[in-house]
This record gives C-alpha cells, sequence and structure tokens, in this order.
C-alpha cells in the first residue's frame, strides 16, 4: 500500500478520522523540530513549539481549504510560533539579572579542531540570534533548509526580492559579527 498523500490525509481527518492526523505528525514532526530548533537554538523551546504548531493545526485543520500546500501552510504557522517564542525569550532575557552577576568563562581552553568548529557554530548561532526578527526568518529557511525564494516568499507571504534582500544583509550582519567576534580573540 502506497503512502497517502498529504490532501488525502486532510480529507480523512476533516471526515473524523483521528489516525490520519497522526500520520501527518509523523510525517513533518522531525522537520518541524528542526526548523523550530534553529529558530530557537534550544531544545526544550523547540519542543514547545513543535507542540504548539501541532495543536493548531490540529484546531485548524478542520477548515484547511488547500489554497496553499499543506507543507507550506505548516511551515508559516511553525515560522509564525518560533519567532513569537523567540520574542517571548527575548524579553525574559531583558528583564533577567543573574547575567550581571555570571562569572566569566575560565575552562583551560586547548584548541583543538573539534573545539574551533564548536566555537564557530556558536558564534554563527549569536550572530543569527541578533538578526532582525525578518532577516533571520529568511536566513534560517534559506541556509539551513534550503528552501527557494519562491517557497519562503509563500511562508512568510512576502515578495521574493524583498527576501532576497533580507538574506544578503543576514549574511552581511552574521560576516560582520563573526569578523569583529575574531577580532577580539586575537
Amino acid at each position: 500500500m502506497s503512502p497517502s498523500s498529504d490532501a488525502e490525509l486532510i480529507k480523512r481527518f476533516q471526515e473524523g478520522d483521528e489516525a490520519a492526523f497522526n500520520e501527518l505528525i509523523l510525517r513533518y514532526q522531525e522537520k518541524i523540530y528542526w526548523l523550530a530548533r534553529r529558530f530557537s537554538n534550544d531544545h526544550d523551546t523547540a519542543d514547545e513549539i513543535v507542540q504548539e504548531v501541532f495543536v493548531k493545526v490540529y484546531e485548524a485543520l478542520k477548515g484547511f481549504r488547500g489554497e496553499s500546500g499543506f507543507y507550506t501552510w505548516l511551515y508559516r504557522i511553525t515560522v509564525n510560533a518560533s519567532l513569537n517564542a523567540v520574542r517571548k525569550r527575548r524579553l525574559r532575557d531583558f528583564f533577567r539579572i543573574d547575567d550581571v552577576f555570571e562569572l566569566p568563562d575560565t575552562r583551560d581552553a586547548m584548541p583543538d579542531e573539534n573545539v574551533e568548529k564548536e566555537e564557530q557554530r556558536l558564534l554563527i548561532e549569536q550572530a543569527i540570534e541578533q538578526l532582525p526578527e525578518k532577516q533571520k526568518a529568511v536566513f534560517v529557511l534559506r541556509y539551513y533548509d534550503e528552501l527557494s525564494y519562491e517557497e519562503i516568499a509563500a511562508i512568510l507571504k512576502t515578495s521574493v526580492g524583498g527576501l532576497k534582500a533580507n538574506y544578503f544583509h543576514a549574511v552581511k550582519k552574521i560576516g560582520e559579527f563573526l569578523k569583529r567576534a575574531h577580532a577580539t580573540r586575537t
């Protein structure tokens, strides 16, 4: 038996078949998790986002008309939920006072290749975290998920030209952040 298409699963769910929704979850759960994880850089937050996304999808799927593809619709919901989670976290972090009293990290730095790669990855994550929301969304969807500008435009409901400009500026800002970070290390 061949796997059901998204449209078939949606139709079955709309007709009352709960198992069809579970199949959709199994089909997309990992992709949605990694998209949310790229926005949040945190496993627990990404898990919370995934749960929130599938609750929203469950509630809205009865009325899904298929004007866009299910995957595009699901991505749009995930991007919005991820951006909302990032906004909430930024607000919480802004008002957190504990960081003022944090001691500097004094781990012995024995840089080998793996440590340097991990440091570079962390620097890139920090750079991405500082991007404006729209640039961050475009960068994550384009760079990590390797979506085309047309797919991203459908997800974010914006023009391809604007997306290209946002991606260009995001890459430029990340590069500048990395240059500054490396300059302070030497």
